[in-house]
């Protein structure tokens, strides 16, 4: 075993502690199982050798799994989708192992391609989180919002308004929504009685997707741990409203794009700009320059132009929700929250 090789089992057998924390015992089995074969110079070493330099927040884990699961979904592993419950398989079956490690060396220079590519969740369950914020900024500027997402993916949370949030007997959007999201807040939940409008809805992502093709659905379904079937049962009603509800986004580079589209401030609107588990996948220079170029669009803002940034974003164990509104407001903690989006504890106390 190398240095290199080492480096790659332990980015696997960190991913396999928080798969096991947010609940998919499939995925933590494997990517043990996986670590150790790297560990031997298997046919997973021989997917993953050259990825030891890799930035650990790059997911590397995670883009292996998504592009075995990728084969499952297109029905080229039928004898590994007998044990994932995405494909109809069940996750208890007693030869898992065997099966991924077939899958593995049989697609291995496929996989060796795919593997390359970034991990795109579009988690619609973090949208309980955000939806404090924008309801927040609603409530204080009295402006139809702006949305502007950064790390956009398939724009599946640019139609967050799309979607029914129910908290006891409280609840928000459509009740006929597809997409129902519950059971997600505790004692305390977001002042829901806000009466809100969206004018425009646009992002950007460095390989965005098309969720209104067949190769856009795929590649979201992929990256959804295949034992989470209420994420997959959310992802596939989202994608459907995606489908009718208009959002563009554009191929860009974080950093380049915000400046480009706050260039100049849109009156009669608050401008939300956002993202959510994005930050970690950007340079320390577009951080920086992120960074510069909210700070001097805030500057810029008034009462008639409002700006925002929101972001769900990890910190530690958890994400943290956080909300700066421009002019005049401090940044501050709304809420924590799981990273996909469930539970969420709601700290943002209106004043």
């Amino acid at each position: 075993m190398t240095a290199a090789t080492e480096i790659v089992a332990r980015h696997l057998l960190k991913q396999a502690e928080w798969c096991e924390r947010l609940g998919s015992r499939l995925y933590s089995t494997l990517l043990r199982q996986a670590a150790e074969d790297v560990r031997e110079a298997g046919v997973c070493c021989t997917v993953l050798h050259d990825h030891h330099e890799d930035p650990p927040d790059s997911a590397l884990a995670l883009r292996f799994l998504g592009a075995v699961h990728r084969l499952v979904l297109q029905g080229k592993a039928p004898q590994l989708a007998a044990c994932y419950p995405s494909a109809g398989g069940d996750s208890d079956c007693a030869d898992l192992w065997p099966r991924f490690h077939a899958v593995v060396q049989q697609h291995a220079a496929v996989l060796r391609e795919l593997v390359h590519r970034p991990v795109q969740t579009n988690e619609v369950g973090r949208c309980a989180a955000l939806l404090g914020g924008f309801l927040m900024v609603a409530r204080r500027t009295g402006l139809p919002l702006r949305l502007l997402e950064v790390g956009a993916a398939g724009g599946l949370i640019l139609r967050w308004d799309q979607y029914r949030y129910e908290a006891g007997h409280e609840g928000w959007g459509d009740p006929h929504s597809p997409v129902h999201i519950s059971g997600v807040f505790g004692d305390v939940c977001p002042c829901f009685d806000v009466a809100m409008r969206i004018v425009d809805r646009r992002g950007c992502d460095a390989s965005p997707i098309d969720p209104g093709t067949e190769e856009g659905r795929l590649t979201l379904q992929s990256y959804v741990w295949p034992d989470q079937l209420e994420r997959l049962r959310q992802l596939s009603a989202a994608i459907d409203i995606a489908r009718r509800v208009p959002a563009h986004v554009d191929q860009a580079n974080a950093a380049d794009w915000i400046e480009a589209t706050l260039a100049d401030g849109v009156s009669g609107v608050a401008t939300v700009v956002y993202h959510s588990v994005v930050w970690q996948y950007l340079s320390n220079a577009d951080r920086a320059r992120f960074k510069g170029v909210m700070a001097a669009a805030g500057q810029a803002a008034t009462h008639d132009r409002p700006l925002a940034w929101l972001r769900f974003e990890p910190a530690g164990d958890v994400a943290e929700v956080r909300l700066q509104l421009w002019p005049g407001s401090k940044d501050r903690l709304l809420a924590r929250a799981g990273f996909h989006g469930k539970p969420v504890l709601w700290l943002g106390r209106e004043n």
